[in-house]
């Protein structure tokens, strides 16, 4: 049974230099359901951002350091959705001319998990037994929704969050503009698409957007900051973990 091994937390770069709150809540979580958790600190990048802006060579270099350090965990869960897609299928793209490799990366994708994904799907948990004052929206990340199908999973584990107000905002599927690369260099286009992303936020009438990428909801925070907006952005991890 899943519930009955070790995690070991695969914390994306984000997280690891910018949000460690977020890594702290994800322990967190796995600590108050009694379940062993464990993070190797020699962890590096999946590869994910040399991927995404096409060096291929260097992308596999941190994916065969990924597989080889993660490929004896049990059960491996990571807080983001586009991490964890890289993971689980462009590393089956990176290594589809070397058998070998491809074998040892199909076994460690295949059980690795998105945190709501493994909460909801393996553990059959729809509750922590979190508690949080407030109303909240949630945005669907691209890779989470279109890569790894994850669409109910979050929302489970929101609506069962005591003392929370869930409201879903309009079109809460389309792309906040981040894409990381992409905002950076196509800036106009990405503040633009993260212009109507806020608009929509703005009228559920939300103090708090989650999501399950912390990539996402920085964008979004620092849109909000600049339209001076008391609306606040928190990872899903950390309002299950009541943080």
């Amino acid at each position: 049974m899943a519930d009955k091994k070790t995690v070991t937390l695969f914390i994306q770069c984000l997280v690891d230099g910018i949000y460690p709150e977020v890594g702290n809540a994800t322990v967190s979580i796995f600590r108050k359901l009694g379940i062993p958790v464990t993070c190797p600190t020699e962890h590096t990048c999946c590869g994910q951002v040399a991927f995404n802006s096409g060096y291929r060579k260097a992308a596999r270099v941190a994916a065969r350091k990924f597989v080889s350090l993660f490929e004896g965990a049990e059960i491996i869960v990571c807080p983001s959705g586009s991490c964890a897609y890289m993971v689980k299928h462009h590393y089956l793209d990176l290594f589809r001319n070397d058998e070998k490799w491809l074998r040892r990366a199909r076994r460690v994708g295949a059980k690795t998990f998105e945190l709501t994904e493994f909460l909801v799907d393996a553990l059959g948990i729809e509750s922590v037994g979190a508690n949080f004052n407030g109303k909240a929206t949630y945005h669907d990340s691209c890779h989470l929704l279109r890569g790894l199908g994850i669409h109910e999973q979050p929302r489970k584990l929101i609506k069962n969050i005591k003392g929370l107000q869930f409201v879903e905002m309009k079109n809460s599927d389309r792309c906040c503009g981040f894409g990381g690369a992409f905002s950076i260099k196509y800036p106009e286009i990405s503040i633009a698409i993260l212009d109507e992303k806020v608009e929509t936020i703005l009228a559920t009438g939300a103090d708090i957007v989650t999501g399950c990428d912390i990539g996402c909801l920085m964008n979004i925070q620092g849109r909000l900051s600049r339209k001076r907006s008391s609306v606040k952005t928190l990872h899903i991890a950390q309002l299950l973990a009541g943080l």
